[in-house]
């Protein structure tokens, strides 16, 4: 007999996993526009200065000011950063390691300085405000703000992964919630709804909105705020080709993908969602976001400082899982896209920004 016709199937080694295809092909990614990543690492790479990242102080102030939960659950990994665990149909494309909660806890700041300074624009009878909650709460720095500044509201902050505080004041609470799915509270439920940067994130506004209606009670009001992908120059400094040119399409193109628009702000996703779920005074706020302190404008400036902070602190977070899943990228490919980026918003000849939006609706009594 022959020897090696004995040989046990366990013994025989085992067939390595394949990674999954990306989500646009070599092809259908250069029919849409985007360069492949080796544009990217073929061209020089700025130096890197740690001590040139002021996000990276601040972050740590920032976050100093909760203790974040981090083992509730057991998470997803995905090219070394860590993901919400499986609740409903969700799918998360931001990380939630500690490295990402820091640049949360800066956006929750910059989105405030966006509000100047306020946490709604609705015009709320705070007097007669019961109960309110918070839909995608993020770390939940903007349901702990709200229960402070009125600490007989009831404040309920949702999620699909348990980042927030082990500490907050007595009327808040968190929960673990898909906004995606069928909203577990009853009709007239909510005095105030507050859906901010969801980004990415919704299947379906239209949907999302008459959820809000549902269970917002009459009279109550709707707020949403998103940001456009795509940035923009007014002076013909964003060259097409270049990395902030192909930011908006790549995000645009995952969305797709995903089934998870990022261009809510270009389809006007939050005013025709409000009109259609039957909200009505509908109005809204638009503004400029610049990245960085370029502009003459104070307010406009100190916008862009924040949101340039934002995204240093953790911009491989931020891309890195569009970036992977729908073109197939290495971390070190997003890694140079990344340092193209930084590199063309830190240059004071470019001047870039995205448009942002704050819109909010009432309940018919």
């Amino acid at each position: 007999m022959d020897p090696s016709s004995s040989q046990s199937p366990k013994a025989a080694s085992p067939t390595p996993a394949t990674a999954p295809a990306p989500l646009l092909s070599a092809e259908a990614a250069a029919a849409a526009g985007i360069l492949p990543a080796s544009h990217w690492a073929d061209q020089p790479l700025p130096e890197e200065h740690a001590d040139d990242d002021s996000a990276s102080t601040i972050g740590s102030v920032l976050s100093s000011t909760a203790s974040l939960s981090s083992t509730i659950f057991q998470y997803r990994t995905h090219h070394g950063r860590t993901y919400h665990g499986d609740i409903g149909n969700a799918e998360g494309w931001e990380p939630n390691d500690q490295r990402h909660l820091e640049s949360m806890d800066i956006a929750h700041h910059c989105f405030t300085v966006c509000y100047g300074g306020k946490l709604f624009l609705s015009p709320l009878d705070t007097k007669k405000v019961q109960k309110v909650v918070d839909i995608g709460t993020g770390t939940g720095l903007w349901a702990i703000d709200f229960a402070d500044e009125f600490p007989h509201t009831e404040v309920i902050g949702t999620d699909i992964t348990p980042i927030q505080p082990s500490w907050v004041p007595p009327n808040v609470q968190f929960e673990l919630e898909d906004c995606n799915q069928e909203w577990t509270w009853t009709d007239n439920t909510f005095d105030f709804i507050n859906i901010r940067m969801l980004i990415g994130v919704v299947e379906d506004w239209y949907a999302l909105f008459r959820q809000a209606y549902r269970t917002c009670k009459p009279g109550g009001y709707v707020e949403s705020f998103v940001c456009s992908c795509h940035f923009v120059s007014d002076d013909g400094s964003i060259k097409p080709g270049t990395a902030l040119d192909q930011w908006g399409n790549i995000w645009a193109q995952g969305g797709k993908k995903f089934g998870r628009t990022f261009d809510i702000y270009e389809e006007d996703l939050q005013r025709k969602g409000m009109e259609a779920a039957g909200f009505v005074d509908i109005d809204f706020k638009d503004m400029m976001v610049p990245i960085g302190v370029w502009h003459p404008d104070k307010d406009a400036a100190e916008r862009g400082l924040w949101w340039k902070m934002t995204l240093d602190m953790d911009l491989e977070g931020y891309l890195n899982y569009v970036c992977h899943s729908l073109l197939g990228w290495k971390p070190e490919e997003t890694k140079a896209f990344c340092a193209h980026c930084k590199k063309e918003w830190n240059d004071p000849n470019i001047h870039g920004y995205v448009m942002a939006r704050i819109a909010w609706g009432r309940k018919p009594e």
